[in-house]
């Protein structure tokens, strides 16, 4: 294991690229994983002056990124997880949504759908998810040439979702049509009419006629006594749904991994006891939240840079998940890495609520691959994400032969 030594922190521009952080065009085109390494190495704990985005300290050192998600007192979710620009204020889900809350309400929260992600649940919709996986599939083998992103992981993640909320199998079309036109706006899904009508709807539909699914636990449930506000409700649908892009962009670039790294596929078509650890790698690999936000409630020391009441501290996490600190060559994709203490899904509090979820879904679609396809090789070019929130393929056109 390398050890990196910290040296005093340089200004950002005499870290080539680092002026371009808040580049959405760096993370498409370039190479934001020099600019971290370099920031690992040079400003781990970096402040960065107000522009169009409000002033805000980043984190790139997997230590200090868990540190800040283990300590919910002291750095608050409340007002906001992802940077926006200044001129558009605090997030208006502040304090309503499971992502936008602090303890103890967050626990509270959490709780009105932990039953619908705890490992012996997810277990249950264990063949319900293969049958989608292998539906999916088979669609796009008929087709030959197809894209991961639209014609395999995308409608994959959201049909998972959309069965847990209680949305009807003819519906999850349109859903799924009418959130990747969200996903490639860089819209929040509130702002979608479609989504909002329908789930409006449907949100009244369940007080109605509760039935055995998340939204009828959402309408139902309680928090400190109270049923929660239809804004409470929406949000937080929306909040579920809009997570399934991070899981889908796992899936996309994980498949990306593989055909960019085919010994590793090989490797686990000879060895299916790699697939648990091929899932972990996938991502550590991917990291496909590319940033995390936090407020600071009280004074707070991190490698003697002083962080004060109210500043914002963004985690990088592809940068934690790098970190040479941690991982032994960590620039190398290797499925049976050990051992491998990623932090894609969060830590703490905010540890991801579909963990067990997304590594069942990755499992499954790596499963029928190995199963369904005789070769898999890309029929185009690759494109990625604009966005400093997520990355990932936008765009990952393959051909499929089946076996």
């Amino acid at each position: 294991m390398t050890t990196t030594t910290v040296l005093p922190d340089q200004p950002l521009d005499e870290l080539p690229g680092a002026d371009r952080l808040l580049d959405p065009a760096l993370h498409a085109e370039g190479d934001p994983h020099a600019v971290w390494r370099r920031m690992r190495e040079h400003a781990p704990v970096h402040r960065h002056e107000p522009g169009e985005m409000p002033a805000f300290w980043s984190l790139t050192r997997y230590e200090d990124v868990r540190t800040v998600y283990r300590d919910p007192a002291a750095f608050s979710s409340r007002h906001g997880v992802l940077l926006r620009p200044a001129a558009l204020g605090e997030d208006p889900g502040g304090g309503l949504t499971l992502a936008l809350t602090d303890p103890p309400r967050h626990k509270q929260l959490r709780s009105l759908m932990a039953d619908w992600f705890h490992t012996r649940a997810v277990r249950g919709l264990e063949d319900p998810i293969r049958a989608t996986t292998r539906t999916v599939l088979s669609r796009a083998l008929e087709l030959g040439s197809c894209d991961i992103v639209h014609d395999i992981a995308g409608r994959l993640s959201l049909y998972v979702i959309s069965g847990i909320l209680g949305v009807p199998e003819e519906d999850r079309e349109a859903l799924y049509r009418w959130t990747d036109e969200a996903f490639e706006a860089h819209v929040s899904l509130a702002a979608h009419p479609r989504i909002v009508e329908y789930f409006m709807e449907l949100l009244y539909r369940r007080m109605e006629e509760p039935r055995d699914d998340l939204v009828s636990s959402l309408v139902h449930g309680t928090v400190n006594g109270e049923l929660l506000t239809e804004e409470e409700l929406l949000l937080n649908c929306e909040n579920l749904i809009g997570a399934t892009e991070n899981g889908r962009l796992a899936l996309i670039g994980g498949v990306l991994a593989f055909l960019e790294h085919p010994g590793q596929w090989r490797r686990l078509h000879e060895d299916r006891s790699l697939l648990p650890g091929a899932v972990e790698e996938v991502l550590r690999w991917t990291s496909s939240a590319t940033h995390s936000m936090r407020t600071a409630t009280r004074p707070y020391e991190i490698r003697g840079r002083r962080v004060e009441p109210g500043d914002r501290v963004v985690l990088w996490l592809p940068s934690a998940n790098r970190d040479e600190d941690v991982f032994a060559d960590p620039y190398t994709f290797d499925i049976a890495r050990r051992p491998n203490r990623h932090i894609a899904l969060a830590a703490g509090e905010h540890y991801c609520i579909g963990s067990t979820l997304a590594r069942t879904e990755l499992r499954l679609l790596f499963t029928e691959l190995l199963d369904s396809v005789a070769a898999m090789e890309l029929d185009g070019p690759v494109t990625r994400l604009r966005s400093i929130a997520v990355n990932g393929p936008a765009s990952l056109p393959v051909r499929l032969t089946a076996r």
